[in-house]
């Protein structure tokens, strides 16, 4: 694991990936994954293997080369919308204390989904949505291109230097290691390359986000001047 870069005194961001982080939308994205297969006459096994490793326009050229890929995002995006208002969903344990006890206005959401899509799922388990939610369509360019993370940044006021990435995909902690933040990985057996801490989950993380996000001076007990 790589050190952490460091600004004492200034003012601490966090920014969350959601699916594989706060939520876990790992069976929704494989029933969906196999129903779009299903009416493709593909293997479900296979076609998931793919999508785990690729973006969806890629997974279509893979698996399915001779057919329209907006055609196959059409019916992809039509799954993925049914599961969002009828599949069922849990957040992470620790997720709903953790974003309460956040300082409103240092957080934000970074996802390669969709802004309604994140908005459901939120409303269904009951988390907070913040203020900045940076989703695929905010930006040509997705994980692991730094743009989503950078981007959050931006919209928060916030240098680079002084957020706190937490992760899940190793697309996600490359997207945040190149946009030069500190990247945390949390919900994996072992730690992902890059990230300069690892919890085996989210609820082991939560004290230490918590801690990061208060500015040094409240956690020492001295009044700002």
């Amino acid at each position: 694991m790589t050190s952490e870069p460091t600004r004492p005194g200034a003012g601490k961001y966090v920014l969350f990936d959601v699916d594989g982080t706060l939520i876990d939308a790992v069976d929704n994205q494989r029933r969906v994954w196999a129903t779009w297969a299903g009416r493709y006459g593909l293997d479900p096994d296979e076609v998931y293997q793919v999508a785990l490793r690729t973006r969806p326009m890629e997974t279509f050229e893979a698996v399915v080369p001779g057919r329209d890929p907006q055609e196959c995002l059409a019916a992809l995006h039509e799954l993925e919308d049914d599961d969002v208002r009828s599949g069922v969903y849990a957040a992470f344990d620790g997720a709903s204390e953790l974003l309460s006890a956040l300082p409103s206005g240092c957080w934000g959401l970074v996802t390669s989904n969709y802004e309604h899509r994140v908005r459901g799922r939120f409303s269904r388990t009951g988390l907070p949505v913040p203020g900045v939610l940076v989703d695929a369509a905010a930006v040509e360019e997705g994980k692991p291109s730094p743009v989503p993370y950078l981007l959050a940044a931006e919209r928060l006021g916030a240098e680079p230097e002084d957020c706190l990435v937490i992760e899940d995909a190793p697309s996600g902690v490359e997207s945040g290691l190149r946009a030069g933040m500190t990247v945390w990985g949390v919900n994996a057996p072992v730690a992902v390359d890059g990230v300069h801490r690892h919890f085996g989950s989210l609820r082991e993380a939560v004290p230490d986000i918590v801690a990061w996000s208060k500015p040094v001076e409240a956690v020492a007990g001295i009044e700002p001047t």
